[in-house]
């Protein structure tokens, strides 16, 4: 890290933090400013957009600041991608700066400003919940979930009711200087998770706050600082009262950014995945294979994103949600009924519960559905069927849930070396594997039942 930045840091290891709580007064709350000359954030670190941002409010007579992830992953040497603006002024004198903006939200009023593709988003700071202004109000549920924060306050009021110390950085345009108000830069350097305030209040506030906090300690590898972590395995429940749309919002963040493995063992650890997922995890409970199915599924994303080759969540779900619904085919198929229709029954039923925890889009819930209706037509390979098969569009997905199935332990191996090798195979080398799977008497499920002939009736 730059060394005049650690020189800094190394000044104030004698201070004791002081992390205030986001309803007590800020009055005395001074930020330790640290000069351009000592941290290492440049104009070169932030994109063009956001800057016509910064100089337009603060030509504007605005203070100007970016905030959040960008400073953090400035610090730890990363190139930031997304932008955060915290300004003083309101959100409708920002609209009025800006015509390329619109508001957005009304639990929290943010102005999302349009450069092509690159969206700026510019926040008022906020003030207390207590405090109203106006039409500008906030309202805590009796269990002290925050369901509106419209109050708008100072710099100093926002720092403290920021999430984590280490997104409590901002950086001002003004003089290029940046204000630390709740020792996120020492919290940086050590690697350490910490929220502002008492942990168990701000989770109630709002419980999302820890699916952010599981997210960041995998994405940044950073511990989760004990008194931070103490409360999460007894309020878990509590993000079954937040609204589906957001925790799918949510699960996208935490397992499509290439970290999706460490996520999900942390989200295990505390009790989280089972808020999230519900039936997956009581299939884990029942199934040894089917929480390896998950990791493997998720070690294969992480691998590919890695990799920067295309990713769908569609996969995921399938994958994340394969185990309840076989299981759930298995009871419908003992029960008398053909194997595919029970595999669309036990679909719909599992999806219609989980949509009460999670929302999935039709864009990824109609695909997901797919991969789960080919792993019943992969074992029907005779005659033309696996060439149609195989021009599914996806088929490449469920071949890659098929190869996951067989290597967690779900079916024997066996299957997907067969579709590995036709599909690397020339027409020659596809004539014999074709011609194997007809003279192989275990592939019964190539076979058509055979109509038994109505006996005819005889004669009077």
């Amino acid at each position: 890290m730059f060394k005049g930045f650690t020189r800094f840091l190394h000044n104030q290891e004698e201070q004791v933090k002081t992390l205030l709580d986001p309803q007590e007064s800020v009055a005395t709350l001074s930020p330790r400013i640290i000069p351009r000359s000592e941290h290492p954030v440049s104009r070169q670190h932030i994109s063009d957009a956001a800057l016509k941002v910064l100089y337009r409010l603060n030509g504007a007579g605005f203070d100007a600041y970016l905030v959040g992830g960008c400073i953090r992953d400035a610090l730890l040497g990363k190139m930031p991608k997304d932008f955060d603006v915290a300004t003083n002024a309101t959100p409708e004198q920002v609209r009025d700066l800006f015509r390329n903006s619109r508001l957005i939200g009304r639990r929290f009023r943010i102005v999302h400003v349009r450069f092509g593709r690159e969206v700026i988003e510019v926040t008022t700071f906020r003030g207390k919940p207590q405090d109203e202004h106006g039409e500008n109000i906030a309202h805590q549920s009796d269990a002290g979930l925050l369901l509106r924060d419209n109050v708008w306050g100072s710099i100093e009021e926002d720092a403290v009711r920021r999430d984590f110390t280490v997104n409590a950085l901002y950086y001002n345009i003004a003089d290029f200087s940046l204000h630390d108000f709740a020792n996120g830069a020492q919290d940086i350097e050590s690697r350490t998770l910490r929220l502002i305030g008492d942990p168990a209040t701000r989770y109630r506030e709002d419980p999302v706050r820890m699916l952010r906090a599981v997210r960041f300690a995998a994405k940044l590898g950073f511990t989760i600082e004990p008194a931070t972590e103490a409360p999460m395995y007894d309020l878990a429940p509590l993000l079954l009262q937040i609204p589906p749309a957001r925790l799918f919002d949510e699960v996208l963040k935490m397992f499509m950014s290439g970290h999706g493995l460490t996520t999900f063992r942390l989200l295990s650890h505390y009790g989280l995945f089972g808020m999230l997922f519900p039936e997956s995890e009581e299939a884990m409970a029942d199934a040894a294979w089917a929480e390896k199915l998950i990791e493997f599924a998720l070690a294969n994303t992480d691998k590919r994103i890695a990799e920067d080759r295309p990713v769908t969540p569609a996969f995921l779900l399938a994958a994340f949600l394969w185990a309840p619904v076989a299981q759930r085919q298995a009871e419908l198929e003992s029960e008398g009924m053909p194997a595919i229709p029970a595999l669309q029954t036990a679909a719909q039923e599992v999806v219609s519960r989980q949509l009460e925890h999670t929302s999935i889009p039709k864009r990824f819930g109609m695909p997901m559905r797919d991969i789960w209706e080919l792993q019943t037509r992969l074992p029907l390979r005779r005659g033309k069927r696996a060439f149609q098969t195989r021009e599914h569009p996806r088929f490449r997905a469920a071949y890659d849930l098929l190869l996951l199935r067989e290597q967690a332990g779900e079916i024997p191996r066996g299957l997907g070396d067969w579709w590995t090798a036709f599909q690397q195979g020339d027409e020659h080398e596809q004539r014999r594997l074709l011609q194997k799977v007809g003279a192989d008497p275990a592939s019964q499920g190539d076979r058509r039942r055979k109509r038994r002939r109505k006996p005819s009736r005889s004669s009077e």
